[in-house]
Formats: C-alpha cells, structure tokens, sequence
C-alpha cells in the first residue's frame, strides 16, 4: 500500500498516519480534569458544614440483663443546615444519646442537644450553639437520574472528611428501618460508606446535599444508600416544630399472608394477600371499631391494602382521630367497618 511520506530534518520520513498516531489525545485527559474539578469544587462548597458526632448512649433493663454495660460508646456523622445550628443526621447515631460531642470541621467542639428524633425514617435533629457555621445548601432529589455523579462526605472509623465518589445506582429503593417500617425512595449510590459514615451528606457536583447517608450492605460491595433529602426536608419540619413526626395507629399486630385465588376472584381484590390481625390492643380503635382476632384487611380509607408495609403508608398524620373506612374478610364475609385512628404513642 502507498502511503505519503515527509521528510524530516534530521530523522526518517514518518508516514502521516504515524504521525498521528503519536499525537497525544488531551480528550480523556480533559474529561478526567473536568470530574476532578467537579469532585474538588462540591467538597469545597459542603465539607465546613460537615461534623463529626460522638455519642454515648444509654442501655436500658433488657440489653443490661444480656451483661451488656449501661452505656456505649460511638460515633457518626452530620452536617448543618441552617446557620444557627441545627444538623440533620441518621436516628441510629444518636437515638438514647445520654451525652453528644460535635467536632467541626475547623476542630472546635461543641456539647449537641436533641431536637428530635424518627426512627421509623432513620432521622435526627440535633443542635449546637456556635458562631460562624457554614451550612451546607440542601438540593431536590426529584430529579435525580441513574447514573449521575455524587459525593459521600463522613468521618468513617473517626477519619475526618473522608470524601468518596460514585454514581447514583437507582432511585426509589425501599429500605427497613430499625422500628421495622418501610423507609420509601431511597438513594442508591455506589459511593463507598462505612461505619461512621452514617448521616453525613450525599451531594451533587454542584455542592447541593441530595441524600443523607445511612446504610450499607456489609457483605457486598458499592451497595450504599441514603434517605432522598425530600423526604428528610418533610420530617426536619416536623422534628423542629414538635420534636417528633405525628403517625396514627390503630392497635393491631398483624403479618402478610396469602388469599385464597378464589376469594380474591370473588371479590375482585387488587391484591392476593392481605394483613392478617394475629392480636387486637385492648381499648385500642381497632377493638372499638370491632376488629377480632383472625380478620384479614384488604382495604383502607379506600386503598388497598395487600401486605403489613401498605397499611403502615396509609397510617399518616392526617388520619389521626378522623374515621375511615376499613375492608376486611372474616371468615369468608367481606365486611365495611369505621374505625377512628388514634395517634401512636411515642
């Protein structure tokens, strides 16, 4: 094959294509310098608003009588969000704190109070009293697609602001939280987490926290997820205002079990299964609506209702002493009763 040759002062002809083969090809670099700008420049933005907490925490009479001592120790991670003191993190750093110590970014420590607490959304408020804090700007996680880059701030094993970087995985995961409810719209990252790094921050490259860091999935690797900060944003408001979030409750224990496929055809039910009530609470609103032991609810306030994690997202604020319909089988019977939800106790 001919190919055009140049002469070079001083060397052998080179072929063109060589030749262009030995220029240096700056797009990946530039794409590579762009990511690192990305990375460093939300840092810069979010890691002051970035704390540290150490928390002792009280054990009460059934773990003491396991042998375990009457208080442990640990620690987590936080960070401000308004520029008087309050810090956003997971309930299960400081849920029964007896004592909290909050280390700034810049080093100065401060003694951090409760101002509220869920665990059925893994979330806390606590607060400090300090001057000059800089408080991270919370984003919108609406938005958010699979894929796009975010960034983990924590003080995983106590080592301060350990920054790691990742994709989001998937949007809209459900995860179990200690009280044994569904936490909806969870943020899956791959941006690696590790003890410690609980409540810290998930940002986008333009420095806006989208997620609060909470869980990870510890025999796997790059399975990390956060609570969507829409959903922190709604329980932040409820846990400054009154110090926990408001829930009803309607006094039953009950497990998902399966229908007969000709109950549910009968019926035309959305669902082949439903919640069957194992024990009614003693001047409980169920036991005043007529609830009994071996009812199954296949519906409430006109939703259906196929699994325990159903009824526990229709039993909201806005159902608290406010009757509702409910539809369960008994026996064979389909039945309408009124029930009046009462608000659960803390």
């Amino acid at each position: 094959m001919n190919k055009k040759m140049r002469l070079v002062s001083g060397g052998p002809a080179i072929s063109s294509e060589a030749r262009e083969r030995r220029v240096p090809d700056t797009r990946n670099e530039d794409l590579l310098d762009a990511y690192s700008q990305a990375v460093t420049g939300a840092v810069e933005k979010v890691a002051p608003s970035v704390i540290k907490i150490d928390v002792r925490q009280r054990i009460f009479s059934q773990a003491k009588r396991r042998g375990m001592p009457d208080e442990l120790e640990g620690s987590g991670s936080g960070f401000i969000f308004t520029p008087d003191g309050f810090i956003l993190t997971n309930s299960h750093v400081v849920h029964h704190a007896a004592e909290m110590g909050v280390t700034l970014s810049d080093g100065r420590g401060y003694s951090g109070y409760m101002v509220g607490d869920d665990p059925d959304t893994d979330l806390a408020v606590i607060r400090i009293d300090a001057p000059n804090l800089a408080p991270a700007a919370l984003g919108d996680s609406s938005p958010l697609r699979v894929g796009q880059l975010v960034i983990a701030l924590g003080n995983p094993y106590g080592f301060y602001s350990t920054v790691t970087a990742g994709v989001i995985s998937a949007l809209g995961r459900s995860l179990r939280s200690q009280s044994g409810r569904l936490i909806d719209d969870v943020v899956q990252t791959d941006a690696a987490l590790n003890p410690g790094s609980s409540g810290g921050p998930l940002v986008t490259s333009r420095g806006e926290v989208i997620g609060v860091n909470t869980a990870v999935i510890l025999p796997a690797q790059g399975i990390c997820f956060a609570i969507a900060i829409n959903t922190a944003k709604f329980v932040v408001a409820g846990l400054i205002r009154e110090g926990r979030i408001r829930r009803s409750y309607i006094g039953v224990a009950g497990q998902t079990v399966p229908l007969h496929r000709r109950i549910v055809r009968f019926y035309r039910l959305s669902f082949e299964s439903g919640v069957l009530v194992e024990s009614v609470e003693n001047g409980s609103p169920a036991q005043d609506a007529g609830l009994l032991k071996g009812d199954m609810v296949v519906g409430f306030d006109g939703k259906p209702i196929g699994a325990i994690d159903d009824l526990h997202r229709v039993l909201t604020q806005e159902k608290v002493n406010t009757s509702v319909p409910v539809t369960l089988l008994r026996g064979t019977e389909k039945l309408n009763l009124e029930i009046v939800p009462a608000e659960r106790p803390g």
